[in-house]
């Protein structure tokens, strides 16, 4: 079955899960049921289902069935979870989009910025800082260097909608793991100076490497969020 297949029942499902229309601590309709729903194989539903599962949106329950175990946050946090466009994470979180392009520039990675990103020294980058709001408000600062070599053609246009959208839908990249880092640090005059942070002096950063699906790094990101619009989930299971 096509991968575009059982993604497209991944994403119903999250979407209903995420609007309560299957809620907490329900069991979602039967495998049988779901082939019906979908036309499609068994094979197909499982690999939607393990992708939820993946994801901390559902538990499978042997002999019993797929329960939802997803609980919304509240609405005044953005909630950080996979790999996604900042575009994608707001629509996730219900939350009005807007993007604004300080920096857009080139340069080539020296020493200092080889040891933060992660890039060999000499890569050709796109540097680029970009303000996000959220419902009109300035909440993150983001910035983003991307490989020249992976990112042909793009322009501060593509930056200020979604860069993301641009890999996948006009270059075909297929983005496939993100590693990332979380810290509080101290906010900078740059942050004052873009970002509504009120009384606060520090921020919630995320940093991270996010690699294609030929293992080649083609971006290295950093995002600053004000902290109480900030919140990151996760799931793990004991082993």
């Amino acid at each position: 079955m096509p991968k575009m297949k059982f993604e497209g029942i991944y994403k119903d499902l999250k979407q209903k899960i995420e609007t309560q229309e299957y809620e907490f601590q329900q069991f979602l309709p039967s495998e049988n049921t779901m082939v019906t729903i979908y036309k499609c194989s068994r094979n197909t539903i499982r690999r939607a289902v393990s992708l939820l599962v993946k994801d901390g949106y559902v538990q499978s329950l042997h002999g019993k069935g797929v329960r939802v175990i997803y609980q919304p946050v509240d609405p005044a946090y953005f909630t950080i979870g996979g790999i996604e466009s900042f575009k994608e994470s707001a629509a996730r979180n219900h939350k009005k989009a807007a993007t604004k392009v300080i920096q857009f520039a080139e340069l080539t990675a020296d020493e200092r910025v080889s040891r933060k990103t992660g890039f060999p020294v000499g890569s050709e980058l796109y540097y680029i800082q970009r303000v996000r709001y959220l419902d009109e408000i300035a909440l993150i600062f983001d910035i983003n260097m991307f490989l020249k070599s992976q990112v042909p053609g793009l322009t501060p246009r593509i930056a200020a909608q979604s860069v993301y959208e641009y890999l996948e839908g006009t270059l075909g990249m297929q983005i496939d793991v993100s590693k990332r880092k979380m810290t509080v640090e101290r906010a900078t005059q740059i942050d004052h100076k873009y970002l509504e942070l009120k009384d606060y002096d520090f921020l919630a950063v995320v940093s991270g490497q996010i690699f294609n699906s030929e293992g080649i790094m083609f971006e290295y990101t950093q995002s600053r969020h004000r902290p109480d619009y900030f919140c990151f989930q996760d799931t793990a299971t004991r082993s």
